[in-house]
């Protein structure tokens, strides 16, 4: 992906949100801070943590990292919990 690729598909997303599927398949946005729980150790968390997901961002490869404690974590480490 070269670099106005990137840019046009950032120009859509934000770091303040993301959009999920539910269990029942509605579309829901969630707004930073989101809760996750931690589905194995990375970094300098443990396995069942629950943790605020500070911002959203995406990689050049366009994979979806959350910020937590100012550190930044590829989204499959974790599950998002909602109410």
């Amino acid at each position: 992906m070269n670099t106005e690729d990137l840019a046009w598909q950032l120009k859509f997303s934000s770091s303040q949100s993301i959009f999920i599927v539910t269990w029942n398949n509605l579309l829901k946005q969630l707004f930073t801070p989101f809760k996750v729980a931690v589905l194995r150790p990375v970094g300098l968390l443990n396995k069942g943590q629950v943790v605020w997901v500070e911002e959203v961002k995406v990689t050049r490869d366009l994979k979806t990292v959350f910020v937590i404690g100012g550190n930044a974590y590829y989204y499959n480490y974790f599950e998002i919990l909602i109410d």
